[in-house]
């Protein structure tokens, strides 16, 4: 006896057997219980989604001789003899290959006698999208107005393909594609049934790769179980039959672009290349891996949109620290934008190493996206005390101290501040300095040193009128914002924004410290020194003003 493939020995003989479509499902039973049938039919969806099944369905249950729950009995001669496809009462028409006027004119013929058995005649059009205008025309009178004993029903992949005229004859269902759940559970089920050995991790990305369509889904599980035959079918089976790349390589690959390493990028991709992994396949696989990081750092409950296991999304979650939303936004794009162009392409590789180098190099692409992650990363490179341009560390004089020295931190990014609010480079007259208690001080290098960071966390209007601003000691818990422009100043100074400054700095530093506003005098020195009491002793040689409170 001939092999029979899985999607066609384990096709839906009943309404029960349906999976992942309960809405039309409960809907035609309960027609069929309630004798409310109508006349025309349209089921809409993606492939393997179940409506030819669930039209064959429908045709044996309205027929059958005892029913049971809108369910066709499948002991019945009528159920027998539509299932064995001998019925003269059930014709299925394939329209892609019979799409002529002269193929719906057979049909009004036929549609004038009477059912032999049962008591319904039913046409099943299937891809009747392929259908010519003509024909649509031809149709529209008898989809209309059929003898009380005719049922159409009209299945589709493409409804947008279908005249106005049409859809609005027919009573619309549209097919949800299946839950990557729900094919596992059905996979694990008919595995079972056949005696094959998987595991369940196996079955899931079979499930994943079969995107919503259970058809497909058998149809990959039928492939593999042929390869490994007499095996247990393992995860790594599943990756080598389909061609496909597991979520390690993913992360793998995503690290060393927020590294901007493109060579690694280029060996890694190389590797997949000699183990002849299916590239477009890999293009979208990582689109996915990369949105799955954005929905991540996006939403609060990610796990309920997210179908994966708990070490899956721990490591997730680890990825998506590694870079903002904006610069995963522009991955995405990237890769999307490839995508369209890989499907057509002779040379995948080459396009796959120029999206990778695009990632890895954002300097190289003149957009705004990427003008944007350049700029990002100016930032944190500022933050984190790495000169731009190392040649101006020369300029720096060696009484202002280095690293390591005391005070020197502070020294330096006051000086630069203050050389870059006054508008040009620091007069040749010693900064003065003054002595602060051991509180402010603490106060005052604190947020010096986070300043930065504190902007860009803020965000919004903080962030863009504040990038030219200092911090001076204002008395006890309390510091001065020194603005060089007006307009900055005039937005800078609103209560609220200070308020919001002063509730991140308690909620992230634990600091109750009250923050005021000023603006800066034309040609006022900003570059002081700030030292503590106790280094007073060590520069008592030098020229000093001891204040003992400022206001």
């Amino acid at each position: 006896m001939s092999y029979t493939a899985l999607y066609r020995k384990w096709r839906p003989s009943g309404f029960e057997d349906v999976k992942g479509q309960d809405h039309i499902v409960r809907t035609l039973k309960n027609q069929i219980t309630s004798g409310r049938i109508g006349h025309a039919y349209l089921f809409c969806g993606t492939r393997g989604t179940g409506k030819t099944s669930i039209a064959k369905i429908f045709a044996r249950a309205v027929n059958c001789e005892k029913p049971v729950d809108g369910s066709p009995c499948k002991a019945c001669r009528t159920c027998r003899n539509i299932a064995s496809g001998s019925s003269l009462n059930v014709v299925e028409i394939d329209a892609a290959s019979n799409n002529g006027v002269e193929n719906i004119r057979d049909i009004r013929e036929q549609v004038q006698y009477p059912p032999t058995e049962g008591r319904y005649r039913v046409y099943i059009i299937d891809e009747v999208h392929m259908l010519s205008t003509g024909a649509f025309n031809a149709l529209l009178k008898t989809l209309e107005e059929p003898p009380s004993y005719v049922i159409f029903i009209l299945a589709t992949t493409e409804v947008h393909r279908i005249p106005i005229t049409v859809l609005s004859r027919c009573q619309r269902y549209d097919f949800k594609r299946i839950t990557i759940g729900t094919l596992t559970d059905r996979l694990m089920e008919l595995s079972q049934a056949e005696r094959i050995d998987v595991e369940e991790k196996a079955l899931n990305y079979i499930a994943k790769t079969a995107d919503g369509s259970m058809r497909d889904a058998l149809s990959l599980l039928d492939q593999c179980t042929a390869f490994h035959f007499g095996e247990t079918l393992t995860y790594d089976h599943v990756l080598d039959i389909l061609g496909a790349v597991d979520t390690g390589i993913f992360s793998r690959l995503f690290r060393a672009v927020t590294q901007q390493k493109t060579t690694d990028c280029i060996c890694q991709l190389e590797e997949l290349v000699i183990q002849g992994r299916e590239l477009g396949q890999f293009v979208t696989d990582f689109i996915w891996y990369m949105r799955n990081l954005l929905l991540v750092q996006t939403t609060d409950n990610a796990e309920d949109i997210l179908d994966m296991s708990a070490d899956n999304k721990k490591a997730l979650e680890e990825d998506a620290r590694l870079v903002d939303g904006e610069v995963l936004m522009r991955y995405i794009r990237v890769f999307s934008e490839l995508s369209n162009q890989i499907r057509y392409a002779s040379q995948k590789r080459v396009l796959i190493e120029l999206a990778f180098i695009k990632l890895t190099k954002p300097q190289m692409e003149h957009n705004y996206d990427s003008i944007i992650e350049r700029l990002n990363k100016i930032e944190e490179q500022l933050e984190e005390g790495i000169s731009i341009n190392p040649s101006l560390l020369s300029r720096v004089s060696p009484l202002q101290g280095g690293p390591g020295t005391d005070g020197s931190a502070d020294v330096i990014s006051a000086e630069t501040a203050g050389q870059q609010l006054s508008g040009g480079p620091g007069p040749a007259v010693p900064p003065k300095q003054i002595a602060l208690p051991k509180g402010q001080l603490e106060d005052l290098q604190m947020i010096r040193n986070e300043w930065g960071k504190i902007i860009r966390n803020l965000g919004g209007v903080i962030r863009s009128s504040f990038r030219d601003t200092i911090v001076e000691p204002s008395g006890e818990s309390c510091l001065c914002v020194v603005f060089a422009n007006v307009d900055n100043y005039e937005i800078g100074r609103r209560p609220t924004i200070m308020g919001e400054l002063e509730a991140y700095v308690k909620n992230t530093y634990g600091k109750d410290i009250y923050f005021k506003t000023r603006l800066l005098g034309g040609g006022e020195r900003v570059d002081t020194i700030y030292v503590s009491d106790e280094e007073l002793k060590n520069r008592i040689h030098m020229d000093i003003t001891i204040e003992d409170d400022i206001e």
